[in-house]
């Protein structure tokens, strides 16, 4: 780690988002240097804890992750009864906003296997069959039962409509996977959702399926390839979406979520202003992530080098943004959590 002092630095922002209970928070509003007119981004998201507790056991840090998987068990609330995953929480535990993420069970799961390598504690299955039996609750004959709203918390996919988030039945398809050591009956289920999934993307990724549909190219169906493992990295259908993200959501270079995003963090008296989207280190980090696998190691780095050449302070932003106007959230757990399975992949497929 001497010769790469971003991994250092992502590493030490990421101890710095646990929190003595146990939560790992989204980023630590508490430093000095966090920017004061963007969002607070103290509370618990499951789906980024997740991604920094992967990160950080890949990268040989494992002193953390127990503790938050028993902070979700004893203080998240409502999982105990639901076993569902809502869309943040405050650091003791309350949920703080009630949109149903359900792709949060599937990332929290991928995470308990990584951790443990499938072979639970007691009080561990525990957890892993809450967050299991919770997708199967939910999930009907090929849509979810109840409203679920996508990663980015801003749609949602409806009963009603037969409709899912691909991404959010992608991550629960790895969940359940992952469950598998405990009952092959969770295996059993995420091959019918596999089969959902591919009939409703066997065209082209969809963002929401069902009888209303979503098309607009989102480049988190990366998770499709990585770490959900849904499809090969050099599927056909693989190489149809990067080929969108680079046509379609790389402005000057800068991958932005989807067209037309217009989140930029910034909050003042109360407002979330949305004054224009910039572009995402974490999508950076994915798409190198799966252009890697794929062989394409030096593609791979031009995505890796744009976000570089912007940081000068080793402290990875939220969105990185082509003016001198907007801030970003800085700096974000998971944007370093990215950059580490990003540089872990580079080296492991080195060897």
């Amino acid at each position: 780690m001497k010769d790469d002092p971003l991994l250092s630095m992502s590493l030490d922002v990421i101890r710095d988002c646990v929190v003595a209970n146990g939560a790992v928070v989204a980023a630590n509003s508490d430093r000095p240097d966090y920017p004061r007119p963007v969002q607070n981004y103290r509370h618990v998201w499951p789906r980024d804890a997740a991604f920094m507790c992967v990160a950080a056991r890949r990268a040989g840090l494992r002193d953390f992750q127990e503790g938050f998987f028993r902070w979700l068990l004893h203080r998240a609330e409502g999982l105990r009864d639901s076993g569902l995953l809502f869309q943040n929480y405050h650091v003791n535990g309350p949920k703080r906003w009630l949109g149903l993420q359900i792709d949060q069970n599937g990332s929290i799961l991928w995470a308990l296997n990584d951790f443990y390598g499938g072979d639970y504690p007691a009080e561990i299955r525990d957890l892993v069959r809450c967050l299991a039996d919770g997708i199967l609750s939910v999930w009907g004959k090929g849509f979810f039962s109840t409203l679920t709203q996508d990663l980015w918390e801003e749609r949602y996919a409806y009963p009603e409509l037969e409709q899912f988030h691909t991404y959010s039945l992608a991550a629960c398809i790895k969940g359940l996977r992952c469950a598998a050591s405990l009952d092959k009956v969770y295996d059993e289920h995420a091959a019918t959702m596999e089969d959902a999934l591919k009939k409703a993307n066997r065209k082209g990724f969809v963002r929401t399926a069902g009888r209303l549909r979503d098309a607009t190219c989102d480049a988190s169906l990366l998770g499709l390839v990585w770490p959900f493992e849904i499809y090969e990295p050099d599927d056909p259908l693989v190489d149809r979406l990067i080929g969108n993200i680079e046509r379609r959501l790389a402005v000057k270079g800068g991958i932005h979520r989807y067209e037309h995003d217009d989140y930029d963090g910034h909050r003042l008296h109360g407002i979330d202003s949305r004054r224009g989207g910039g572009a995402w280190p974490i999508l950076h980090f994915w798409l190198a992530i799966v252009l890697c696998l794929r062989g394409e190691r030096e593609k791979a780095q031009i995505f890796v080098d744009y976000v570089l050449r912007r940081v000068r302070d080793h402290l990875l932003p939220e969105q990185i943004f082509d003016n001198d106007i907007q801030k970003s959230i800085r700096p974000l757990g998971w944007s370093h959590a990215m950059y580490i399975l990003c540089r872990m992949t580079a080296m492991e497929l080195k060897q």
